[in-house]
C-alpha cells in the first residue's frame, strides 16, 4: 500500500510504503530510481503487522520501484499507480507524484 502527504506549501511529498509483515521473513528493501536501485538503502522496519517506510520525494516526477524481499525475491506494490515494462522481461511498479 502506498500513501501520499505533501507538506502544505506542495514542495514535498512524504510517500509511505507499506507491505503485510507476511511478505518477508527477515527483511524487505525498497529499491528504485530514488535510491539508484540501492537494495540496502531503504529497509523497510516491521511495525504494527506490516513492513513500512516513508520517504521525502520531489513533486512532479515519477519513480520506479519494486521491493526486493529477504534478498531473493522480487515483488511489486498492488497499489502502485501503474506499471512499467523493464529490461529483465517483467514489470516495475511505477510511483507519479503530481502537485
Amino acid at each position: 500500500m502506498i500513501s501520499k502527504q505533501f507538506t502544505p506549501k506542495r514542495t514535498v511529498c512524504k510517500v509511505t510504503f507499506k507491505v503485510p509483515a507476511d511478505w518477508a521473513s527477515n527483511e524487505v528493501a525498497l529499491v528504485g530510481d530514488f535510491n539508484d536501485w540501492d537494495a540496502k538503502a531503504n529497509l523497510l522496519e516491521k511495525k504494527n503487522g506490516s513492513w513500512e517506510t516513508t520517504l521525502r520525494v520531489t513533486p512532479e516526477s515519477e519513480y520506479k520501484f519494486r521491493y526486493f524481499i529477504d534478498g531473493e525475491k522480487w515483488a511489486n506494490d498492488d497499489s502502485a499507480d501503474t506499471y512499467a515494462a523493464n529490461e529483465f522481461g517483467s514489470e516495475d511498479s511505477v510511483l507519479i507524484i503530481e502537485a
